[in-house]
């Protein structure tokens, strides 16, 4: 049976190979249709039952910035305030009551209405899903990405998501990165290490 085709190398150097966390960016704005692209791209990936949790609020103005500033870690601050954008990927918790429209195919409400440690965990593990399925899509785009878990979640849920059925998971800076602060590539596991066919 024939494949569906593949990225090519420049391809996977861009999302992959020579990609880098970003701890330093240029002041270029990121234009909104780019970033919709992004999301647009990253909305793509799969969810169990297509459940798509992910919430995402893309912090950009100045006044947003003053908001996030006293829940960032120390460690974080400086990049994040000189990001053009730092997204708050966060998670629905009642994801399921748009089941109905996401999952037509069968009630996969009742999955998880009524079972909130299942809930939980679904839309935990999704929602991390397509905070990652963000990144690579803007990396794709051609932005870069420094993703970011110093940060007090109590502090974002109540200055971003204050009725708390979205809970935040994790912090992305996303804009145009300056290698100058670009740590050495540290190592990775081998296969053998990691991995095992059975």
């Amino acid at each position: 049976m024939a494949g569906r085709g593949n990225v090519d190398n420049a391809g996977l150097d861009l999302i992959f190979n020579t990609a880098r966390t970003q701890n330093s960016w240029h002041p270029q704005a990121v234009a909104q249709d780019l970033l919709r692209r992004v999301y647009d791209l990253a909305k793509m990936g799969p969810t169990s039952a297509n459940c798509s949790p992910a919430r995402f609020i893309f912090v950009i103005s100045k006044d947003g910035k003053e908001k996030l500033k006293p829940a960032v870690s120390e460690g974080n601050l400086e990049k994040t305030m000189a990001a053009p954008i730092t997204a708050i990927i966060g998670y629905d918790t009642k994801f399921y009551d748009l089941l109905p429209e996401l999952f037509p195919h069968a009630d996969a409400r009742s999955w998880f209405a009524h079972n909130e440690a299942v809930a939980q965990e679904t839309a935990f593990r999704n929602g991390t899903l397509q905070g990652a399925y963000l990144m690579i899509a803007a990396r794709a785009l051609g932005l870069d990405a420094g993703p970011m878990s110093g940060f007090d979640q109590a502090a974002v849920n109540a200055a971003f998501w204050p009725d708390g059925r979205v809970k935040a998971n994790f912090l992305c800076n996303i804009g145009y990165g300056d290698d100058k602060l670009v740590f050495d590539r540290s190592p990775r596991l081998p296969f053998e290490q990691a991995c095992q066919i059975v």
